[in-house]
């Protein structure tokens, strides 16, 4: 749930609960004030007629039989009544009723609920000497006239409580807009960007939020500096005096003459010679996998060759094959399905990425000629497909040949001399730069390894 999104729900919770309650409880004073001025019309009802009877000539008020006034004023008005005589203690003698009186005789002085035919009705007794007016109205029409009331006040107060909500949402909206744009900022920011965040107009609760971010930024930017040059002063450091080594060894070679040394010096050298290498070798990959998990932008050079690049790492990867291992130097065959083909990314990273996957299905190769290099123009990309027919990796280790320092065994992918970091490197480099890279067994033997790159038009 985002932020706005909790805001406006609490806020519009507890809003509609609190005007829920207030309601409720207007509903409650409502009802009962309609009560009282409905009680209080019965009530005014009857002094009315009182007022009406105390006219009448006192011969008219001794009738015996049935009732001779009119009282249709009164029923028309929604209100049943009844005028009555009342004789000695117990008898009453209705003189007047409405057509809508249910009779009344029955009724207790003052105010009373009685049901009537089955209905329940409110009724008010006023007993004036002999005289008895009695007044009465229906209970379910108070609770229609109740009914009508609260729904002509529910649709404002639902209309209300809607607009409310969707006004929050924009209010809350507004209110959280310097949190987007900084996260805006950051999100169009690139990662070694070293310029300072622009200034934001935002509320004094967001601002510390805001220097804290600025903050952390420059933390970072000096992180990734101090990195850069570590990595430089490293390159520089360890290559001196791997060069050094290195010309000792050539030197002590050479001072020995053409017989050379015999036996376990003989032996001792050349083991020297190969880890020397292989050391240089090693520490000239990870130089190259911290340049480009380093980098925080992709270089985008001018468009690179593909066949040429490829035929580029054919031939470096030829050049070294008797040194890494292989019995004799082994080619490499390659079929292109294009003449045209062009990609945008720096031609070297291209060419390392194809020279170690050729270097692994050389190492491997049972036979010269067996490692392939096929390029193929796909919609929108260039694949770089590397078959060879080595002894195959099983579902478990391709999993794990991208990985770090991973070996198989005594050895590992890349065979007893590699250094375990060139697949690594593959995929760091296609991940890079928008591509894809796979390790799959072919179905006769050997290994399939599919490097592809989005193609430029």
């Amino acid at each position: 749930m985002t932020l706005r999104l909790r805001l406006v729900a609490i806020i519009g919770l507890s809003l509609t609960l609190l005007w829920s309650v207030v309601a409720v409880w207007m509903f409650m004073d409502v009802r009962e004030q309609l009560r009282s001025a409905l009680d209080e019309r019965l009530a005014a009802s009857a002094r009315m007629v009182a007022g009406l009877v105390a006219r009448l000539p006192a011969d008219r008020l001794q009738i015996n039989g049935p009732p001779v006034l009119p009282l249709d004023v009164i029923a028309r008005d929604g209100l049943a009544c009844e005028v009555s005589l009342v004789r000695g203690e117990v008898a009453i003698q209705p003189i007047a009723r409405t057509s809508t009186s249910p009779g009344l005789e029955g009724a207790a002085l003052g105010y009373s609920t009685s049901v009537y035919g089955g209905k329940p009705w409110r009724t008010y007794v006023l007993q004036v000497g002999e005289v008895r007016i009695a007044t009465a109205d229906r209970m379910d029409a108070r609770e229609g006239l109740l009914r009508e009331i609260a729904l002509s006040a529910a649709a404002p107060f639902a209309i209300a409580m809607a607009v409310s909500l969707v006004l929050l949402w924009i209010g809350v909206g507004r209110g959280l807009a310097p949190i987007e744009q900084v996260r805006t900022l950051l999100l169009n920011r690139s990662a070694d960007a070293d310029a300072p965040l622009p200034a934001i107009d935002a509320p004094p609760e967001l601002q510390p939020l805001i220097d804290t971010i600025a903050h952390l930024l420059v933390r970072v930017q000096d992180a990734i500096e101090r990195e850069r040059r570590f990595t430089d002063d490293a390159a520089h450091e360890l290559r001196t005096p791997l060069t050094a080594i290195k010309t000792h060894l050539q030197v002590l070679r050479l001072a020995c003459g053409e017989s050379g040394l015999h036996g376990a010096a003989g032996e001792a050298l050349a083991n020297a010679q190969q880890g020397v290498a292989r050391l240089h070798r090693t520490l000239e990959q990870l130089l190259l996998l911290a340049r480009i998990e380093g980098t925080v932008k992709p270089e985008h050079a001018l468009r690179v060759d593909a066949l040429h690049a490829a035929q580029q790492a054919i031939d470096d990867a030829s050049a070294v094959a008797p040194q890494v291992g292989a019995a004799s130097v082994r080619c490499v065959e390659l079929q292109a399905t294009t003449n045209a083909a062009s990609l945008a990314m720096p031609e070297a990273l291209l060419v390392s990425a194809l020279r170690n996957l050729l270097d692994n299905a050389l190492r491997h190769s049972l036979r010269p000629g067996s490692v392939v290099l096929r390029i193929e123009r796909l919609p929108g990309h260039v694949a770089f497909r590397v078959l060879d027919e080595g002894p195959g990796m099983s579902a478990a280790e391709v999993a794990q040949a991208a990985q770090r320092f991973w070996r198989r065994g005594s050895g590992n992918v890349e065979g007893d001399t590699g250094s375990g970091l060139g697949l690594s490197i593959v995929d760091a480099i296609a991940r890079r730069y928008g591509g894809e890279f796979h390790l799959e067994p072919r179905r006769v033997a050997g290994m399939e390894a599919r490097l592809c790159f989005p193609a430029e038009e």
